[in-house]
């Protein structure tokens, strides 16, 4: 996502799952330290429909990627 302004992110588990699921997801970002029981399905999910799938460090690295004040496990550029 970094240097793309013009795309928006939504965060969270369920949320990442709905944006792969409708088809608007650009790209998928899984926190690294996140449980992986919440991760593994939705990169698999993601490599599935050919999304690419990026992970990130940290929860907290992956929350201020979307400009939030708290982390987060998941999230999708969505286009």
């Amino acid at each position: 996502m970094s240097g793309q302004e013009n795309k928006s992110c939504v965060a969270g588990v369920k949320q990442t799952r709905k944006a792969i699921m409708n088809g608007i997801a650009g790209s998928v970002l899984l926190a690294e330290n996140a449980d992986p029981a919440l991760t593994e399905p939705l990169a698999a999910l993601a490599e599935a429909r050919e999304i690419p799938v990026r992970w990130v460090p940290s929860m907290k690295e992956l929350g201020h990627i979307c400009k939030l004040s708290v982390g987060a496990a998941a999230a999708a550029e969505t286009r």
